[in-house]
């Protein structure tokens, strides 16, 4: 299952504070890329000869930070049309916070949400910003989903709690239909693209961090569940984040990309249960009628 589908995003900034703020404190943390990052500078752009073009992976959730008078304002952007929770720790010698740290939030799609106050002095401190997709209020209703792929055929690659890749939690109720490269991905359930990645073409051999990205689309449903469809083809995304999407609207086309032992469609419904996501079981009719998935 690829991470960029997983979405569990955590960022790891470094504070220096021991010297006063207006003294010209600068912040500097390092982005899930491993790019550096300064708070006085651009940021640097990314590359990787992995992807496609060269726009960098969208991010889950993004740490501002902002000089005030003689503090710095934590706030946490939230980039997705779908709300993240997000938490912001520190290990280390802790700076003083208002409120104390670990911080605690939901925030909404395409907003940001002010977490905690530093102060300009003490000691250095490294904190940690870890944001998951979803509310952790979701509630799921009992809802028969409708087969992902515009095809008649259906095989199942692997499917639920398979040995694989569906032994987590994210994906232990995940099912793997294998599609032909190109194969029509339509929507199982209305809903609203949340978040979307299609810039991963298919790994070389022996590349071992690229087989972990793949293109996905993440829909978020009126319940707070997520549907999430992955491994589509390279440029293989059809919909944009914020549209809103009917029960078979197309999609992207099945691929190969990421983790795969072959071209498929990675299906699975996912609930945040609290700064940790966990897919769901599901009912959904296929092309000959019900389906019926077992452990």
């Amino acid at each position: 299952m690829p991470s960029s589908s997983s979405v569990l995003f955590t960022a790891i900034f470094l504070l220096a504070c021991g010297m006063d703020a207006r003294a010209g404190e600068v912040w500097r943390w390092t982005d899930a890329n491993g790019n550096p990052h300064y708070a006085d500078r651009p940021a640097p752009n990314a590359r990787s000869a992995r992807r496609i073009g060269n726009s960098a992976p969208a991010a889950i959730a993004r740490l501002r930070v902002e000089q005030g008078d003689g503090e710095y304002l934590a706030w946490a952007q939230n980039p997705l049309d779908g709300p993240v929770e997000v938490l912001l720790q520190v290990s280390g010698r802790p700076p003083q916070a208002t409120p104390a740290l670990p911080a605690r939030a939901t925030v909404p799609a395409r907003t940001e949400v002010l977490l905690t106050r530093i102060a300009g002095h003490g000691g250095a401190a490294q904190l940690v910003l870890t944001a998951v997709p979803g509310h952790s209020g979701a509630r799921p209703r009992d809802i028969e989903y409708g087969y992902p792929l515009d095809t008649r055929s259906l095989r199942i690659e692997q499917g639920w709690g398979g040995g694989f890749s569906h032994a987590d939690a994210q994906n232990r109720h995940a099912v793997d239909f294998a599609a032909p490269v190109g194969t029509p991905v339509i929507a199982a359930r209305d809903g609203t693209v949340m978040h979307t990645e299609a810039g991963f073409d298919e790994a070389l051999p022996g590349d071992h961090e690229a087989v972990t990205r793949a293109n996905f689309v993440r829909v978020l449903h009126d319940d707070g569940t997520m549907a999430l469809y992955a491994h589509l083809d390279a440029g293989g995304v059809l919909v944009t984040a914020g549209q809103r999407v009917r029960r078979g609207t197309p999609l992207g086309r099945s691929g190969n990309t990421g983790l795969s032992s072959g071209p498929h469609l990675h299906f699975v419904v996912q609930v945040n249960r609290g700064l940790s996501l966990e897919s769901i079981p599901f009912r959904m009719f296929g092309p000959q009628g019900i389906l019926r998935f077992q452990p």
